[in-house]
């Protein structure tokens, strides 16, 4: 994974993503950037720029984030998270590790069954 300087890195990024994105918080639902976002491009690691979802693997799960039925190819990686007495799959960045959200077994059964559940503040999009 690479190295990021923890110092320039909170002097680059917001407050929340910066504790999202380092710290493992949690934006509150509806309010991100990217939860009504309908663009075509793709989402990439606000820490590293690394692609990570592409536009059309984005669905309105109606969850308050925003959210993909699949990560591209490599660019996640999954981790088991037991915090706050709970069971959950993290997903973070392969390239850098930032936190980006958690998937769960809930999404489209026509497409992955899966739902890549992340916070906007992780994200930047690019057209």
């Amino acid at each position: 994974m690479t190295s990021i300087d923890q110092a320039k890195l909170k002097e680059r990024l917001s407050p929340q993503a910066f504790e999202v994105t380092q710290h493992k918080a949690t934006e509150a639902p509806f309010s991100g950037t990217y939860v009504n976002h309908h663009e075509h491009g793709m989402y990439n690691c606000v820490v590293c720029g690394q692609q990570l979802f592409a536009s059309d693997a984005k669905f309105d799960s109606r969850s308050g984030w925003p959210s993909f039925d699949q990560a591209s190819p490599g660019t996640t990686k999954l981790v088991v998270d037991t915090s706050h007495g709970m069971h959950r799959t993290e997903v973070v960045c392969s390239n850098c590790g930032a936190h980006l959200g958690h998937v769960f077994d809930d999404g489209p059964p026509e497409t992955t069954g899966q739902r890549f559940c992340i916070n906007s503040c992780s994200l930047d999009f690019k057209k």
